[in-house]
């Protein structure tokens, strides 16, 4: 666990503000354009623990920033906004995600879907690539309700200038008369694509992130179009909607069998009864394990683990690839068991 002090609170447009950190006591851990920051929280015996992506890009040492959106019935957003002040302290734990950018020679041109607040990982990789990787262009494509709901509008537009041929910022203004430039569509990918592509598809690369049919769209579009998977990337903050049809009375068949898994965790095997209702980490927990999670929602790749004997059902993943679940990776947070047996590696 590291200690954070608040350097600096910023407001930003339509409900957000960054928070700048400095490091008490020993420093924190190096991290890369893409990952996140899990602040740890106590109330009243509680502990609640929240993912935030990192908008400050490490290669330029700015000082580890985040931003965040005031969420209604957000207790730690609506704490975070109302409670915190420069000088209070925090609690994280260390740099966690796999939405990376690394600069290399491999990828001539890089594309990045943001929408809202889903910016934030992107505007570090936005200036991570253009400060340490000189061969490449990106293609930033930026979907907000109006310019002046819109976050780092005036910094995005300052970094364009400074890089003018390296660096093409497309806006999408719901408010735009202009109905295929006002949301993002099929067309509209296709149309962008079409301009700013390289001449081998595989020199490029899309970074996703906004609500989940944003993204969903995104990377049907780009399959549709001939990319593969593996070049297409995404993170989510947010759950999706309850998508159950309420008018569906196909009988539901729940398995209330309370299963025994073998779980190993830093050299140590333990033989760990997960009761039908509970995930494989709530379990571990509720028994002094301390396993490594954040979001608990399938989200963030903290507790992603291997399973090498048994089966695993996850309620909800956002996470891993056909390719991870065909090589047995599984999530502790929506796991849940479905045989004595199971045998799982975090």
């Amino acid at each position: 666990m590291y200690t954070l002090k608040i350097s600096a609170i910023i407001p930003q447009p339509n409900d957000s503000i960054t928070f700048e950190f400095e490091a008490v006591g020993q420093p924190y851990p190096n991290y890369k354009a893409g990952q996140f920051l899990t602040l740890v929280f106590n109330f009243n015996g509680r502990e609640l623990r929240r993912s935030y992506s990192f908008n400050s890009a490490p290669g330029l040492k700015e000082p580890l920033s985040i931003t965040v959106k005031r969420v209604d019935n957000g207790e730690i957003s609506r704490h975070l906004h109302h409670n915190l002040t420069v000088g209070d302290l925090v609690e994280a734990l260390a740099p966690q995600g796999i939405f990376i950018y690394e600069p290399t020679a491999e990828f001539k041109t890089v594309f990045l879907f943001a929408a809202g607040i889903g910016i934030t990982p992107l505007y570090s990789v936005l200036k991570t690539a253009l400060t340490e990787n000189p061969a490449v262009k990106v293609v930033l494509v930026y979907s907000n309700s109006s310019e002046n709901k819109t976050p780092f509008l005036q910094e995005l537009k300052e970094w364009e200038l400074k890089y003018p041929d390296r660096l093409t910022i497309i806006w999408a203004f719901s408010s735009n008369k202009n109905l295929l430039r006002a949301r993002l569509n099929r067309d509209f990918i296709q149309l962008i694509l079409k301009e700013h592509l390289p001449e081998n598809k595989a020199d490029a690369i899309f970074y996703t992130c906004g609500p989940v049919i944003y993204m969903d769209l995104c990377k049907f579009t780009l399959l549709g179009m001939g990319f593969d998977a593996q070049q297409i990337k995404r993170e989510t903050f947010l759950l999706p909607e309850n998508e159950e049809d309420e008018d569906d009375e196909t009988e539901k068949i729940v398995d209330k069998t309370n299963y025994t898994i073998k779980l190993t965790f830093q050299n140590q095997t333990y033989a760990i009864t997960v009761p039908y209702d509970q995930s494989i980490l709530n379990a571990g927990l509720a028994q002094g394990i301390d396993l490594p999670y954040s979001c608990k929602s399938g989200m963030c790749s903290t507790c992603i683990s291997s399973c090498s004997a048994g089966n695993v059902r996850m309620d909800y993943n956002e996470i891993l690839t056909d390719g991870d679940l065909a090589k047995g990776r599984i999530l502790l947070c929506t796991g849940h068991p479905t045989e004595d047996g199971t045998v799982v590696e975090v």
